[in-house]
């Protein structure tokens, strides 16, 4: 857009050139020639500029995070988060260590956010003392704390399994004077600034719009779905299973929701899918709540020979990006969880610093379809996508 407006402004420099060059006799019709000229650049200049402005508008409103915190905190966009190289230094020179506690790590989102996580604290001189993973387990993360704050970390980034399970035992970490950044839920009772430095997360209300457009847009605005849905009170999960429900309720009064199966096994949604599917056959669609349990839903459409059901979830898991590009899943929302972990280390060094750091940070939510499959995999994990994608999505 800078471009044409430069060009024509280039333009209207040639015309007033010509203008001055005419000879006497035809002087005043050239200049008559020449004010007409710069008036009609003049107009296709300030058209530009308002054509310019308005796109400008909106790619920002692409950037606005629907989610709120954990305590309905206004999300602060993860992209404005920064340090000085003076901080940096500061950092390198601290001997600080860290420590990281999962929920569960056997999946290409924890895999992404650890090397996120991984990277920026080696970029800053921080340790990484210990990597734990609960494997979904209250009672295990319990352990797995009490193994680590015997490694004494300044900063811990832990995502709780159980909100009210394990309250007691981060009370112990922040007891202990380990600062704690969270990722995507809190425990339960505490409070940012009180008990923690920030909560980071995906924009997860987003993300499930951007689900619930998809699949309405795959189906014509019309038709009848089904929910998937983790059935277990998890924050984010929650988050993604109101927006879809709104989205579709708001802007799609033409498609009905007529089945809604919870699960707390990710990997046996298989099975809820095909009671789903037995219960009402003249379902349509079907959105699941993230990539596993989406890819057993599409194991039992596909063996009940329903290849006509179309899918959406959230995540952008290998598996079903392969899916995307194949036509098999329309799309999801993805999370950008390799920018999450750079912002919680970012967070935790704000921490170490005692640099002021807002309350709930959020990373937006990404669109993703096969058109732009292969760009999207860039986005979310920072490197070129792989042979096999590209090869799927030709």
């Amino acid at each position: 857009m800078k471009r044409k407006v430069l060009g024509l402004f280039m333009a209207g420099l040639m015309v007033m050139s010509l203008a001055a060059c005419g000879n006497a006799a035809n002087k005043e019709e050239t200049q008559a020639r020449a004010t007409q000229a710069a008036e009609t650049i003049a107009a296709e200049t300030k058209a530009a500029e308002t054509q310019a402005k308005e796109t400008d508008a909106a790619v920002s409103t692409t950037e606005e995070i629907l989610s709120k915190g954990p305590n309905g905190e206004v999300a602060t966009n993860a992209t404005t988060l920064s340090l000085t190289d003076e901080e940096k230094q500061k950092l390198k020179e601290g001997g600080y260590k860290a420590a990281i506690s999962l929920h569960y790590g056997g999946n290409d989102w924890s895999t992404s956010q650890l090397k996120g996580l991984s990277d920026t604290f080696a970029e800053l001189g921080i340790e990484v003392v210990a990597t734990t993973d609960a494997n979904f387990s209250a009672e295990q993360q319990v352990s797995d704390l009490e193994t680590i704050m015997a490694k004494k970390p300044d900063v811990l980034v832990s995502i709780p399994t159980d909100a009210t399970a394990t309250a007691n035992a981060y009370k112990r970490v922040v007891d202990a004077g380990t600062k704690i950044v969270f990722m995507d839920n809190v425990p339960a009772g505490f409070k940012a600034v009180e008990n923690y430095v920030s909560c980071v997360s995906a924009d997860n209300y987003g993300n499930g719009a951007i689900a619930a457009d998809l699949l309405a847009e795959s189906l014509g605005g019309k038709g009848k779905v089904g929910i998937v849905f983790f059935d277990v009170d998890f924050f984010v999960t929650n988050q993604r299973l109101e927006a879809f429900e709104a989205t579709m309720k708001e802007k799609y009064p033409d498609i009905e929701v007529v089945s809604k199966q919870g699960f707390t096994d990710e990997n046996a949604c298989d099975v809820v899918a095909d009671a789903m599917l037995t219960q009402h056959p003249d379902i349509q669609g079907i959105f699941a709540l993230w990539d596993i349990p989406c890819e057993g839903v599409l194991s039992s459409v596909k063996a009940a020979g329903r290849d006509d059901i179309k899918l959406t979830t959230i995540d952008l898991g290998n598996n079903i990006a392969k899916e995307i590009a194949k036509g098999s899943v329309v799309g999801l929302g993805a999370q950008l969880p390799y920018d999450q972990g750079v912002a919680e280390a970012t967070l935790a060094a704000y921490s170490l610093l005692g640099k002021e750091a807002p309350a709930y940070v959020a990373v937006p939510a990404k669109r993703v379809e096969k058109s732009n499959i292969l760009q999207a995999y860039t986005d979310v994990y920072h490197m070129e996508a792989p042979g096999w994608l590209v090869e799927a999505a030709k």
